[in-house]
Protein backbone atom coordinates (compact mmCIF):
# COMPACT_ATOMS: atom_id res chain seq x y z
CA UNK A 1 0.00 0.00 0.00
CA UNK A 2 1.46 3.21 -0.91
CA UNK A 3 2.23 6.53 1.62
CA UNK A 4 -0.58 8.64 1.34
CA UNK A 5 1.88 11.49 2.12
CA UNK A 6 0.22 12.69 4.96
CA UNK A 7 2.38 14.91 7.99
CA UNK A 8 3.43 12.81 10.46
CA UNK A 9 1.73 13.35 14.68
CA UNK A 10 1.79 11.30 17.21
CA UNK A 11 -0.30 11.48 20.36
CA UNK A 12 -1.70 9.76 23.55
CA UNK A 13 -4.57 7.71 24.34
CA UNK A 14 -5.71 8.63 28.02
CA UNK A 15 -7.89 6.44 30.72
CA UNK A 16 -10.38 8.27 32.14
CA UNK A 17 -10.56 7.37 35.65
CA UNK A 18 -12.32 8.75 37.87
CA UNK A 19 -10.52 7.75 40.79
CA UNK A 20 -7.53 10.10 40.05
CA UNK A 21 -8.69 13.19 38.12
CA UNK A 22 -5.84 15.33 38.70
CA UNK A 23 -3.56 12.54 37.42
CA UNK A 24 -5.68 12.09 34.34
CA UNK A 25 -5.52 15.73 33.38
CA UNK A 26 -1.68 15.90 34.44
CA UNK A 27 -1.25 13.11 31.87
CA UNK A 28 -2.96 15.14 29.23
CA UNK A 29 -0.03 18.27 30.31
CA UNK A 30 2.60 15.81 30.18
CA UNK A 31 1.32 14.88 26.38
CA UNK A 32 2.12 18.17 25.77
CA UNK A 33 5.17 18.93 27.58
CA UNK A 34 6.47 15.77 25.64
CA UNK A 35 6.26 17.47 22.59
CA UNK A 36 3.40 15.33 21.36
CA UNK A 37 0.48 16.69 19.12
CA UNK A 38 -2.75 15.12 19.96
CA UNK A 39 -4.50 13.82 23.51
CA UNK A 40 -7.02 11.79 23.45
CA UNK A 41 -10.18 9.77 26.06
CA UNK A 42 -11.71 7.32 25.55
CA UNK A 43 -15.87 7.22 25.60
CA UNK A 44 -18.12 5.08 27.36
CA UNK A 45 -20.90 6.83 29.23
CA UNK A 46 -22.23 4.16 30.84
CA UNK A 47 -18.87 3.51 32.81
CA UNK A 48 -19.38 4.60 36.43
CA UNK A 49 -15.50 4.70 37.09
CA UNK A 50 -14.72 7.27 34.31
CA UNK A 51 -14.94 10.36 34.00
CA UNK A 52 -17.44 11.86 31.21
CA UNK A 53 -15.52 12.31 28.56
CA UNK A 54 -17.15 16.08 27.45
CA UNK A 55 -16.44 17.60 30.20
CA UNK A 56 -13.01 16.21 30.57
CA UNK A 57 -12.38 17.23 27.05
CA UNK A 58 -13.50 20.92 28.21
CA UNK A 59 -11.23 21.04 30.96
CA UNK A 60 -8.23 19.62 29.78
CA UNK A 61 -8.81 22.56 26.76
CA UNK A 62 -8.61 25.25 29.15
CA UNK A 63 -5.93 23.39 31.08
CA UNK A 64 -3.91 23.42 27.73
CA UNK A 65 -2.33 25.32 24.92
CA UNK A 66 -0.80 23.60 21.82
CA UNK A 67 -2.26 20.42 21.95
CA UNK A 68 -5.27 19.22 19.60
CA UNK A 69 -7.74 17.26 21.30
CA UNK A 70 -10.65 14.17 20.79
CA UNK A 71 -11.83 11.44 21.88
CA UNK A 72 -11.53 7.95 21.05
CA UNK A 73 -14.41 7.82 20.23
CA UNK A 74 -17.31 9.27 20.97
CA UNK A 75 -20.38 7.28 21.63
CA UNK A 76 -22.83 8.62 19.24
CA UNK A 77 -25.85 6.25 20.60
CA UNK A 78 -25.98 8.33 24.01
CA UNK A 79 -25.23 12.04 22.16
CA UNK A 80 -28.02 12.95 20.05
CA UNK A 81 -25.72 14.21 16.58
CA UNK A 82 -27.41 17.86 16.54
CA UNK A 83 -26.42 18.71 20.11
CA UNK A 84 -23.16 17.02 19.91
CA UNK A 85 -22.15 19.20 16.06
CA UNK A 86 -23.04 22.13 18.32
CA UNK A 87 -21.01 20.91 21.37
CA UNK A 88 -18.12 20.35 19.43
CA UNK A 89 -18.26 23.53 17.43
CA UNK A 90 -18.60 25.61 20.80
CA UNK A 91 -15.14 23.74 21.99
CA UNK A 92 -13.25 24.35 18.49
CA UNK A 93 -13.95 27.79 18.96
CA UNK A 94 -13.17 27.81 23.15
CA UNK A 95 -9.75 26.11 22.37
CA UNK A 96 -8.71 28.35 19.45
CA UNK A 97 -9.25 24.92 16.55
CA UNK A 98 -7.46 22.62 18.97
CA UNK A 99 -10.39 19.67 18.50
CA UNK A 100 -11.15 16.80 16.24
CA UNK A 101 -14.20 14.33 16.56
CA UNK A 102 -13.20 10.76 16.83
CA UNK A 103 -17.12 9.11 16.43
CA UNK A 104 -18.12 5.86 16.41
CA UNK A 105 -21.25 3.49 15.69
CA UNK A 106 -21.69 2.24 19.67
CA UNK A 107 -21.20 -1.14 21.49
CA UNK A 108 -21.87 -2.43 24.29
CA UNK A 109 -25.48 -2.45 23.77
CA UNK A 110 -27.07 -3.76 27.17
CA UNK A 111 -25.00 -0.31 28.65
CA UNK A 112 -26.15 2.03 26.07
CA UNK A 113 -29.62 0.55 26.43
CA UNK A 114 -29.22 0.80 30.31
CA UNK A 115 -28.62 4.05 30.24
CA UNK A 116 -31.57 5.10 28.23
CA UNK A 117 -30.15 4.90 24.56
CA UNK A 118 -31.42 2.31 21.77
CA UNK A 119 -30.31 -1.01 21.15
CA UNK A 120 -29.22 -1.50 17.22
CA UNK A 121 -28.00 -4.11 15.13
CA UNK A 122 -24.57 -3.60 13.58
CA UNK A 123 -26.44 -2.69 10.35
CA UNK A 124 -28.54 -0.25 12.12
CA UNK A 125 -25.55 1.52 14.34
CA UNK A 126 -23.99 2.27 10.60
CA UNK A 127 -27.10 3.73 9.26
CA UNK A 128 -27.12 6.20 11.99
CA UNK A 129 -23.57 6.77 11.82
CA UNK A 130 -23.86 8.17 8.80
CA UNK A 131 -27.38 9.86 8.62
CA UNK A 132 -25.64 11.41 12.05
CA UNK A 133 -22.55 12.65 10.24
CA UNK A 134 -25.04 14.60 7.81
CA UNK A 135 -26.44 16.38 10.19
CA UNK A 136 -23.29 17.44 12.51
CA UNK A 137 -21.63 18.54 8.87
CA UNK A 138 -24.92 20.15 8.43
CA UNK A 139 -24.69 22.10 11.61
CA UNK A 140 -21.37 23.18 10.86
CA UNK A 141 -21.83 24.30 7.66
CA UNK A 142 -22.96 27.90 7.91
CA UNK A 143 -21.78 29.11 4.24
CA UNK A 144 -25.41 28.38 3.28
CA UNK A 145 -28.88 29.30 3.62
CA UNK A 146 -30.71 26.47 2.97
CA UNK A 147 -32.48 24.59 4.87
CA UNK A 148 -31.18 21.97 6.69
CA UNK A 149 -33.46 18.69 6.49
CA UNK A 150 -32.31 15.34 6.98
CA UNK A 151 -35.24 12.49 7.18
CA UNK A 152 -33.18 9.47 8.41
CA UNK A 153 -34.19 6.14 9.80
CA UNK A 154 -32.51 6.87 12.86
CA UNK A 155 -32.06 10.76 12.77
CA UNK A 156 -33.76 13.67 11.62
CA UNK A 157 -33.57 17.51 11.59
CA UNK A 158 -35.77 19.71 10.15
CA UNK A 159 -35.06 23.14 9.71
CA UNK A 160 -32.50 23.84 12.94
CA UNK A 161 -30.18 26.92 12.54
CA UNK A 162 -27.00 26.03 10.81
CA UNK A 163 -23.48 26.97 13.32
CA UNK A 164 -22.12 27.66 15.06
CA UNK A 165 -19.00 26.84 12.32
CA UNK A 166 -15.92 25.58 13.91
CA UNK A 167 -12.56 27.81 14.83
CA UNK A 168 -11.06 24.87 12.07
CA UNK A 169 -12.77 22.35 9.75
CA UNK A 170 -12.78 19.64 12.42
CA UNK A 171 -11.78 16.25 11.21
CA UNK A 172 -14.23 13.65 11.66
CA UNK A 173 -12.14 10.34 12.33
CA UNK A 174 -14.09 6.77 12.19
CA UNK A 175 -12.86 3.97 13.75
CA UNK A 176 -13.90 0.34 12.29
CA UNK A 177 -12.92 -2.79 10.92
CA UNK A 178 -15.62 -4.15 8.91
CA UNK A 179 -16.25 -2.98 5.17
CA UNK A 180 -19.30 -1.35 5.70
CA UNK A 181 -17.88 0.77 7.90
CA UNK A 182 -14.71 1.11 5.99
CA UNK A 183 -16.86 1.78 2.84
CA UNK A 184 -18.58 5.14 5.03
CA UNK A 185 -15.09 5.90 5.97
CA UNK A 186 -14.62 6.33 2.45
CA UNK A 187 -17.37 8.11 1.29
CA UNK A 188 -17.91 11.11 4.48
CA UNK A 189 -15.14 10.62 7.10
CA UNK A 190 -11.59 12.32 7.21
CA UNK A 191 -10.26 9.78 9.00
CA UNK A 192 -9.52 5.58 9.76
CA UNK A 193 -8.98 5.32 13.71
CA UNK A 194 -8.25 1.36 14.25
CA UNK A 195 -6.41 0.30 17.27
CA UNK A 196 -3.25 -1.94 16.53
CA UNK A 197 -3.99 -4.15 18.89
CA UNK A 198 -7.18 -5.38 17.14
CA UNK A 199 -5.36 -6.05 13.78
CA UNK A 200 -4.64 -9.93 14.05
CA UNK A 201 -2.70 -9.47 10.18
CA UNK A 202 -0.73 -6.86 8.80
CA UNK A 203 -1.98 -7.65 5.48
CA UNK A 204 -5.50 -6.89 6.78
CA UNK A 205 -4.16 -3.06 7.01
CA UNK A 206 -3.71 -3.41 3.36
CA UNK A 207 -7.11 -4.77 2.21
CA UNK A 208 -9.06 -1.98 4.66
CA UNK A 209 -6.69 0.55 3.02
CA UNK A 210 -8.05 -0.42 -0.44
CA UNK A 211 -11.91 -0.79 0.48
CA UNK A 212 -11.80 2.84 2.02
CA UNK A 213 -9.85 4.06 -1.40
CA UNK A 214 -12.32 2.36 -3.72
CA UNK A 215 -15.17 3.97 -1.82
CA UNK A 216 -13.61 7.37 -1.68
CA UNK A 217 -13.02 7.56 -5.47
CA UNK A 218 -16.62 6.55 -6.00
CA UNK A 219 -17.78 9.18 -3.67
CA UNK A 220 -15.85 11.23 -5.68
CA UNK A 221 -12.91 12.22 -3.20
CA UNK A 222 -9.25 10.95 -3.34
CA UNK A 223 -8.11 8.24 -1.09
CA UNK A 224 -5.71 10.93 0.19
CA UNK A 225 -9.09 12.75 1.52
CA UNK A 226 -8.66 10.20 4.57
CA UNK A 227 -6.10 10.37 6.91
CA UNK A 228 -4.57 6.77 8.30
CA UNK A 229 -4.72 6.98 12.51
CA UNK A 230 -3.86 4.02 14.84
CA UNK A 231 -3.92 3.42 18.37
CA UNK A 232 -0.44 1.66 19.41
CA UNK A 233 0.74 0.21 22.63
CA UNK A 234 4.16 -1.41 23.57
CA UNK A 235 6.55 -1.31 26.13
CA UNK A 236 10.17 0.09 25.52
CA UNK A 237 12.97 -1.63 26.53
CA UNK A 238 16.78 -1.35 25.82
CA UNK A 239 16.92 -4.41 24.06
CA UNK A 240 15.34 -5.47 20.58
CA UNK A 241 13.27 -8.11 19.78
CA UNK A 242 10.95 -9.34 17.00
CA UNK A 243 8.19 -8.36 18.28
CA UNK A 244 6.62 -5.17 17.02
CA UNK A 245 6.92 -1.73 19.40
CA UNK A 246 8.89 -4.02 21.64
CA UNK A 247 12.31 -2.63 22.02
CA UNK A 248 13.98 0.31 21.78
CA UNK A 249 13.19 3.91 20.88
CA UNK A 250 15.14 3.35 17.54
CA UNK A 251 13.33 -0.07 16.78
CA UNK A 252 9.70 1.76 17.79
CA UNK A 253 11.34 4.36 14.66
CA UNK A 254 11.47 2.06 12.21
CA UNK A 255 8.54 0.12 12.86
CA UNK A 256 6.36 3.12 12.60
CA UNK A 257 8.39 4.37 9.71
CA UNK A 258 7.52 1.04 7.94
CA UNK A 259 3.63 1.28 8.98
CA UNK A 260 3.74 4.84 7.15
CA UNK A 261 5.76 4.07 3.86
CA UNK A 262 3.70 0.57 3.97
CA UNK A 263 0.13 1.01 5.24
CA UNK A 264 -0.60 4.36 5.05
CA UNK A 265 -0.86 5.50 8.52
CA UNK A 266 0.83 9.05 9.69
CA UNK A 267 -0.79 9.28 13.40
CA UNK A 268 0.40 7.44 15.98
CA UNK A 269 -1.38 7.63 19.51
CA UNK A 270 0.12 5.84 22.45
CA UNK A 271 -2.08 3.64 24.56
CA UNK A 272 -1.45 3.50 28.37
CA UNK A 273 -1.00 6.21 31.07
CA UNK A 274 2.65 5.93 31.33
CA UNK A 275 4.21 9.64 31.34
CA UNK A 276 7.66 8.43 30.91
CA UNK A 277 7.04 6.70 27.77
CA UNK A 278 4.80 9.65 25.86
CA UNK A 279 8.38 11.28 26.99
CA UNK A 280 10.23 8.85 24.46
CA UNK A 281 7.53 8.70 22.25
CA UNK A 282 7.72 12.63 21.96
CA UNK A 283 10.66 13.56 22.25
CA UNK A 284 12.75 10.73 20.32
CA UNK A 285 10.78 8.04 18.62
CA UNK A 286 8.49 10.98 16.93
CA UNK A 287 11.53 12.85 15.39
CA UNK A 288 13.35 9.49 14.29
CA UNK A 289 10.42 8.40 12.40
CA UNK A 290 9.84 11.94 10.72
CA UNK A 291 13.52 11.40 9.44
CA UNK A 292 13.18 8.27 8.36
CA UNK A 293 10.21 8.47 6.30
CA UNK A 294 11.12 12.14 5.13
CA UNK A 295 14.48 10.39 3.62
CA UNK A 296 12.59 7.62 1.53
CA UNK A 297 9.43 10.66 0.62
CA UNK A 298 12.77 13.04 -0.39
CA UNK A 299 14.21 16.12 0.73
CA UNK A 300 11.85 18.41 -1.68
CA UNK A 301 8.45 16.14 -1.19
CA UNK A 302 6.13 18.64 1.12
CA UNK A 303 3.11 16.90 2.94
CA UNK A 304 0.09 16.13 1.57
CA UNK A 305 -2.20 17.52 4.13
CA UNK A 306 -1.87 20.08 6.83
CA UNK A 307 -0.78 18.72 10.51
CA UNK A 308 -3.91 17.83 13.05
CA UNK A 309 -5.64 20.92 14.68
CA UNK A 310 -4.80 23.11 11.83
Amino acid sequence: MPDYGHDLTFGTFITPTNAAPAKVVDLAKATEAAGLDLATFQDHPYQAAFLDTWTLLSYVAAQTERISLSANVINLPLRPPAVLARAAASLDLLSGGRFELGLGAGAFWDAIEAMGGPRRTPGESITALSEGIDIIRGLWDTSTRERLVVDGTFYRVDGPKRGPAPAHDIQIWLGAYKPRMLRLIGRKADGWLPSLGYVKDLNDLTTSNATIDEAAIAAGRTPGDVRRLLNIGGAFSSQRSDRLLAGPPEQWAEQLADLTLSYGFSTYILSGDDAQAMMILGQEVAPAVRELVRGERGADQTDATPAVGH
